[in-house]
C-alpha cells in the first residue's frame, strides 16, 4: 500500500494505531475518517503486498487530533468486545434452551 501525502506537509503527525493485517488498518482508517479526523497510513519495514506478513502498517494523524483519534479506536474496541460478549452469551443461553 503506497503511503498518501498529508493534506499539510508541515503539520506534525503522531501515531495512534499499528498493525500487520492491511484490512485492520483500513477499517480503522475509515473509523476516523467518518469521525472527521484526517488519517495517514504509512508502512512499516517492507510493503505488505510484496512482504505479507512482515512490518506492517501504521495510523498517523495531526497532532491536535490524536487524543480524539485514540478515544475514537477505543470506544469502537470496547463496543465490539461488548457485542461479541453479548453474542457469546446469546449462544450459551441457546445451547442450554
Amino acid at each position: 500500500m503506497a503511503t498518501q501525502p498529508s493534506p499539510n506537509p508541515n503539520e506534525e503527525l503522531v501515531e495512534v494505531f499499528g498493525a500487520k493485517e492491511e484490512s485492520e488498518v483500513l477499517i480503522v482508517k475509515g473509523l476516523l475518517e467518518s469521525a472527521g479526523i484526517d488519517a495517514l497510513v504509512s508502512s512499516l519495514d517492507a510493503p505488505q503486498d510484496v512482504l505479507p506478513g512482515v512490518g506492517g502498517l501504521i495510523i498517523r494523524v495531526p497532532a491536535e487530533q490524536a487524543e480524539e483519534a485514540r478515544q475514537v479506536i477505543e470506544d469502537y474496541r470496547l463496543s465490539a468486545e461488548e457485542e461479541a460478549g453479548l453474542t457469546d452469551e446469546a449462544e450459551a443461553a441457546d445451547e442450554e434452551a
